[in-house]
């Protein structure tokens, strides 16, 4: 189980133009998505819920997640992120 999240093995298409990731193609990217996704809402949804933790501390937390994030999409992007002209 540990391999299928783990591996090397690419989860997103590279864009085809730009400089990134487009949507993913496989399971594993589809799951690390809507993680994220959850996350975020999860987080805004605390932050609006009368002050339940403080601004800055959501605000810190959305960024940590947003670069983990980050860091996984960059590693499992097939072909690697490079810019990508017409």
């Amino acid at each position: 189980m540990r391999g299928l999240f783990f591996g090397k093995e690419p989860w997103f298409r590279a864009k085809r133009v730009g400089y990134g990731a487009g949507l993913p193609f496989k399971w594993q990217g589809w799951v690390t998505l809507a993680v994220y996704l959850l996350a975020m809402t999860g987080l805004a949804l605390l932050a609006d819920n009368d002050q339940a933790i403080p601004t800055f501390v959501t605000v810190a937390l959305m960024l940590i997640i947003t670069g983990i994030f980050t860091i996984i999409v960059r590693n499992h992007t097939e072909g690697g992120w490079k810019w990508r002209g017409l």
